[in-house]
Parts: C-alpha cells; structure tokens; sequence
C-alpha cells in the first residue's frame, strides 16, 4: 500500500468551512471525489479539488506508473487553523470608531493511498 501527501498551506479559506468539504470526500476514491466536488456549494470545494489531484499525481510519481483513479482512495483529510495575525483589518463601527477582525487562513493536507 503506496500513499502520498499533497499540503496547500496559508490558503484564503476558514478551516471550518473547508473542513465541511472534507467531509463530503474522506474515504472515497479520487474519481469519486472528483464527480462529487464541482457539486458541492462551496467556494472551497475547488481547492480541496486541486489537492486531491495534486495528491494523485504525487501517488503515480511515487508508484511510477499511472494508477487507476478508481483504486486511489482518499485515506486522510485534515485542515487546520493558519496565521491569522498577518491579515488584521478594520472596520468602520458607530461614533467614528474602528473595529479590527481577522481574515481566516487554513492549512489543508491530503493523503491517498492506493489499494494494490
């Protein structure tokens, strides 16, 4: 059993909203991911996407040869929180006062692996 790793980092996405997309696609093979995803109502469901098939490339590089995407799976699927302290903002607020708020970053690692 081969598996590969394919990490997108400092990405524009809250880890919460990409972590629901995950869950659509944990544990099912890449082609059927690949059908689910451009289904999926969520700006992040590309990126998530984009990894899945970053990941299956690096499987085949490491196989060396072209697997099956039927037979690829995805065994694993984490994101978690990036920097936020890079991305402060204000916000205009009553009395002619500024309110900071922070844009969301998160980390997203997939890993495939392959049954044969």
């Amino acid at each position: 059993m081969i598996s590969a790793v394919a990490r997108a980092r400092f990405q524009r996405y809250g880890s919460r909203k990409v972590s629901q997309v995950l869950e659509q696609v944990r544990g099912k093979s890449v082609w059927m991911a690949s059908q689910i995803l451009p289904r999926v109502p969520r700006a992040s469901a590309v990126l998530v996407a984009k990894a899945i098939q970053s990941a299956a490339a690096n499987l085949n590089s490491r196989a060396g040869k072209k697997l099956d995407p039927k037979e690829v799976f995805v065994s694993s699927a984490w994101v978690g929180q990036g920097p936020m302290g890079p991305l402060k903002r204000v916000m205009p607020a009553p009395m002619g006062r500024a309110m900071t708020f922070k844009r969301k970053m998160c980390h997203l690692t997939v890993v495939v692996s392959s049954v044969a």
